[in-house]
């Protein structure tokens, strides 16, 4: 949290020194026009040749003076990024909010265990590890959540995480440069149709036109310029409506071309300085070094490409001005010029642009994670195997406060599937969810929040806490029978991790019971690994038929001086004590 706060300090100082220096040279560029045209008045006034030179001078002290004030508005707008993204990290570090996105849109209530596992929402592991702001940055993270890599790409990610997590620096300032873009949906969408819209090429007239036209006018100008002969002054006047003609027939071409990508520039401008970032920075892991060489193209940086695509959109503004419009198309076809470059861009770099906003995407979930790493060195790496053997020790919830989570340590071998007992509030279903989020946690190659953990990482499915699904017509109790349903189906292609919280509710007590000892058999009969809750002391019997396989573990309650006490602590066995007769005494229900 010190790291935080020093560098939000360090940036909100260095912003001080910025807004000064911007305010003073828009002052200065302000007091350079106003004097720029009190020169043109007084050569008017008196023909003096000296206000011709003063207004030169001033004219390219304000062109200056806006370049200047061009990179002055993009170090404030940067540096304020920055202090956003410290004051936000010392914030969620001190437990006063969450100030993330909650990625609420990828909740798929069909998926094997998002909803169960509160992967997106408020309070969400998404909400806790996005650190994106661009769309496909939020997009590839919620996807990786949602899917589970094999062994040799988490080991890949394990590394480039490893060494991001160090690059503090780097990290935030990739962070600031996504940030200040405004990234949005509509943009990276529009962007991606753009790309993959099919674009007529000119034919040899049109070339022809565009060049033979424009070069004509020239000529005719410079002649009417040295000859002052007004029949060239005529010519001028129908070659500029003859351009606008044929500006006119190209027209509908150039407004489908650029149809909703108002403003795109700038984001394709974000875009490609990202893309700089990646490219200028020296990385070790094998995974970076891949992205980063996905961005060479053609001899080229996929940066210098991006930004002569944003410089082309920019240009194609132009015609949305309707002086500026007639005037650079009256005389020079200039938007005709701008299509035929862009449809040439297209053509030359299209199939890659998809490849080089996955990159962006990729590095900012993988500095997600980093940073989840870098808040948390306490969590560990697991190690990898491929035995179906999964150990932690110490394990927890991540998303807990760390002064007060308990740890467990939990073994999944040589028994691979446990029977978990324990009252209401003893910890079950925390525990549950902290198994599934830090297989999740293993499954995308993040830190888990354990001192040790050996994991075989596996496909997690759960069936913990569905909803009634009114919109299909379905009660709670027929929606959880299709999860078994998907459970078990997909058991049939691969073993997997399987977390069980207290099933089949919605049926009486015996059909319930020996339903959930039935589900129990077929999992551990298709090679599951994993656990289930429980308050059916009859469903912990199995173990006895199956001493091989199956585990009973519990959580106990204590009445310590007339008062309940928990304790979070896993232990062997079934569960003995009982505390809901205590607490309805307690409380004068019974």
């Amino acid at each position: 949290m010190e790291v935080y706060k020093q560098k939000k300090e360090g940036f909100t100082t260095a912003l001080i020194k910025i807004n000064k220096k911007y305010n003073t040279i828009s002052i200065l560029r302000m007091l350079a026009i106003v004097l720029f045209l009190v020169s043109i008045y007084y050569y008017i006034k008196t023909s003096d040749i000296f206000f011709v030179v003063l207004a030169v001078f001033l004219f390219a002290v304000f062109v200056t003076l806006m370049r200047i004030h061009s990179k002055l508005l993009f170090q404030k707008q940067v540096n304020q990024a920055l202090v956003d993204i410290n004051e936000n990290e010392e914030s969620y570090l001190q437990r006063n909010k969450i100030p993330f996105e909650n990625g609420e849109e990828f909740n798929d209530f069909h998926h094997p265990y998002a909803y169960d596992l509160d992967i997106f929402g408020e309070h969400s592991l998404f909400q806790n590890l996005n650190r994106t702001a661009t769309y496909i940055g939020k997009k590839t993270l919620a996807n990786q959540l949602l899917t589970i890599l094999p062994n040799d790409e988490i080991a890949r990610n394990h590394k480039a995480v490893k060494e991001l997590s160090q690059k503090v620096d780097w990290r935030q300032e990739f962070l600031a440069f996504a940030k200040i873009s405004n990234d949005k949906q509509s943009n990276y969408e529009t962007l991606l149709k753009w790309s993959i819209f099919k674009s007529t090429p000119f034919s040899k007239v049109s070339i022809f036109i565009s060049y033979f036209s424009p070069f004509l006018f020239l000529g005719v100008l410079v002649a009417y310029l040295v000859t002052s002969n007004i029949i060239f002054a005529t010519v001028l006047s129908y070659l500029f409506v003859f351009n606008l003609i044929i500006l006119g027939r190209f027209m509908k071409r150039i407004q489908v071309e650029i149809a909703n990508s108002s403003a795109i520039d700038k984001t394709i401008h974000q875009y490609s300085l990202l893309l700089k970032k990646i490219e200028q920075e020296s990385f070790q892991s094998e995974k970076l070094i891949d992205l980063q060489q996905k961005l060479l193209f053609k001899k080229e940086n996929a940066s210098v490409h991006l930004k002569q695509l944003a410089g082309l959109f920019s240009k194609m503004d132009s015609i949305s001005n309707f002086v500026t419009a007639i005037v650079f198309n009256g005389t020079f076809l200039f938007n005709l010029h701008v299509l035929k470059s862009l449809i040439q861009w297209k053509k030359d770099h299209a199939h890659a642009l998809e490849d080089w906003l996955e990159v962006i995407g990729e590095f900012e979930m993988l500095n997600s994670l980093a940073n989840l790493s870098f808040n948390n060195p306490e969590f560990t790496f697991p190690t990898l195997n491929t035995n179906f053997e999964i150990d932690f020790s110490n394990l927890s919830h991540p998303l807990l406060n760390e002064k007060t989570r308990i740890g467990n340590d939990v073994t999944f071998h040589p028994e691979s599937f446990m029977i978990l007992t324990g009252s209401n509030m003893s910890g079950k279903s925390t525990f549950l969810r902290s198994l599934g989020i830090n297989m999740v946690l293993t499954g995308v190659g993040a830190p888990v929040c354990a001192s040790q953990a050996n994991v075989h990482p596996l496909p997690v499915l759960v069936s913990m806490r569905l909803s009634d699904s009114l919109s299909d017509s379905e009660s709670y109790f027929f929606a959880e029978i299709k999860r078994l349903k998907q459970i078990m189906d997909e058991l049939e292609n691969r073993p997997a991790f399987v977390l069980l919280d207290e099933i089949l509710r919605g049926t009486n007590s015996d059909d319930k019971r020996n339903g959930t000892i039935e589900v129990v058999k077929k999992v551990i009969g298709k090679k599951a690994i994993g656990a289930i809750a429980t308050h059916d002391i009859e469903v912990c019997l199995t173990t006895n038929d199956y001493p091989n396989i199956l585990t009973n573990k519990c959580f106990e309650v204590e009445i310590i001086n007339n008062d309940l006490h928990f304790d979070y602590k896993l232990r062997d066995g079934i569960c003995k004590n009982r505390s809901a007769t205590f607490l309805m005494k307690k409380m004068g229900v019974i």
